[in-house]
């Protein structure tokens, strides 16, 4: 084995040991509670929250995906890919302190509380479903940079990465999940920022690399202010209706931390939206053939050629990192779901709070396995992935973010307007075609404008208000 192996071999076993500890340990010394395992027991501050929504935001295609946006076409733009993200974390400030102010534990509560049973259940099918395939294609993830850099087969590492998330999320839940993040984002910022430097200097330095671009490579609108709008409005869309992105502000401790977490995640994704980008320029302009051209593999070709191999490793550790705080926070998302919106309230409403833990995390443990199970697969899961994304938010946005702040909305404007909202999404996904609209941006605005255009409606004809999200 190369030594420019065994050292980010060496750096992964400690991240991975690092993991599991802290699983270990918040579950012997902070697991009292369901809310404890739920929400970290509503004790989240600033720091911790940010930090989490930012490792939750910064998955693989925000780190490898951006390097090969940036080589494939989006050059200096891409970095847009995570920028837009963070532009998005500032109208989310304004929900933020409300989403707190509900005591709600998932989104399905929430629209339960407001709209009825039949809404509530929908959101959480829509919910759980998506979170299967993200699960899925984060653990894919994990497992391809743990068998390149290791050079086990990838059906093993798919195991590998499972079963570390499985245990560090199911004993710890959103406590460990949080320490995690927090680990994580620090791994996935300073290997990136150590790595950045050494590589364009590795490539002779960033005028020899600028030189060998075409000028429109440079250019940090190449994508188009519409494409950059668009993808601003699918990240709003996206987080405020997203379980992963809404029970970090859940947990917080008080509704000023939420807000206050919401425009540091802002400011933290924004200082490392450049990194991936300029990494995947530098592999562009030295191999523009890479991949056959794709550049799939831009992040860690430029990284390991360029950078010394301890630089390599931790830039291996910050792709397992993004992906594992993705992974680990959809996994527990799914199983909370589960747990509180269906087995509690339609099957077990008397189930005590001890079992409530017990169950979750079995859920936890089934869920993982069967995504491992579709990650066996090795199948292409970024369509359908965007897809469930899109189908998960566009049809509970309207009824989740307005039914928080518009109180005279009525019961039937909730219930129409997530048919709406999913309905518009799959025609938009079939039919939308090269259009520039993302699905889940056509599929929330007819969400919107059949919630307002119900709540007008009924509310004419003398149609009572469904009741305050904010009563549990």
């Amino acid at each position: 084995m190369e030594s420019v192996q065994v050292v980010p071999i060496i750096i992964l076993i400690l991240y991975i040991g690092v993991m599991l500890s802290i699983g270990f340990f918040v579950n012997r010394l902070t697991i009292k509670t369901s809310t404890d395992y739920m929400l970290a027991g509503r004790r989240m501050g600033v720091l911790m929250i940010a930090c989490s929504l930012s490792a939750n935001n910064i998955g693989g295609g925000s780190t490898t995906g951006v390097a090969a946006k940036a080589f494939n076409g989006w050059g200096m733009s891409a970095a847009w890919y995570v920028l837009a993200a963070a532009v998005a974390m500032i109208p989310l400030s304004f929900f933020a302190p409300r989403i707190r102010k509900t005591m709600a534990v998932t989104i399905p509560e929430v629209v339960n509380r407001r709209f009825g049973n039949f809404a509530g259940v929908i959101t959480a099918v829509l919910n759980v479903l998506s979170l299967f395939c993200l699960t899925a294609s984060q653990i894919l993830a994990s497992a391809s940079v743990l068998s390149a850099i290791t050079g086990i087969p990838l059906n093993a590492a798919v195991f590998v990465a499972g079963g570390i998330i499985i245990v560090y999320t199911t004993l710890g839940g959103m406590l460990a999940d949080a320490i995690a993040d927090i680990l994580q984002f620090f791994i996935i910022f300073f290997g990136l920022l150590i790595s950045v430097p050494m590589v364009i200097q590795g490539a002779g330095g960033w005028q020899v690399v600028s030189n060998l671009l075409p000028p429109v490579e440079l250019d940090i609108f190449k994508i188009g202010i519409p494409t950059i709008l668009g993808l601003i409005f699918n990240y709003f869309c996206t987080f405020l209706s997203g379980p992963e992105m809404v029970s970090r502000f859940s947990s917080a401790e008080d509704e000023k931390t939420a807000v206050k977490a919401s425009v540091l995640s802002a400011v933290l994704m924004a200082l490392l939206a450049f990194m991936p980008t300029l990494i995947g320029l530098v592999a562009l302009a030295e191999n523009p053939g890479l991949d056959g051209g794709q550049g799939t593999t831009a992040l860690m070709y430029a990284s390991s050629k360029y950078a010394p191999p301890i630089v390599t490793g931790l830039v291996a550790a910050a792709i397992v990192a993004a992906t594992m705080s993705s992974a680990d926070s959809n996994l527990l998302c799914a199983s909370t779901i589960v747990i509180k919106d269906i087995y509690q309230r339609f099957i077990n409403p008397e189930v005590t709070d001890k079992r409530l833990i017990t169950f979750t995390r079995a859920s936890n443990v089934i869920i993982c396995i069967v995504s491992m199970g579709i990650a066996l697969f090795n199948i292409n899961l970024i369509t359908l992935n965007l897809f469930a994304f899109a189908l998960r938010s566009a049809g509970p946005f309207a009824a989740y973010a307005l039914g928080m702040v518009v109180p005279k909305a009525t019961k039937n404007a909730g219930i129409v307007s997530i048919l709406i909202g999913s309905v518009a999404v799959i025609i938009w996904q079939i039919w939308g075609g090269n259009t520039g609209i993302l699905p889940i941006v056509f599929g929330c605005f007819w969400g919107v404008v059949s919630f307002f255009l119900v709540t007008k409606v009924e509310s004419s004809m003398g149609k009572p208000p469904a009741p305050s999200a904010f009563d549990s």
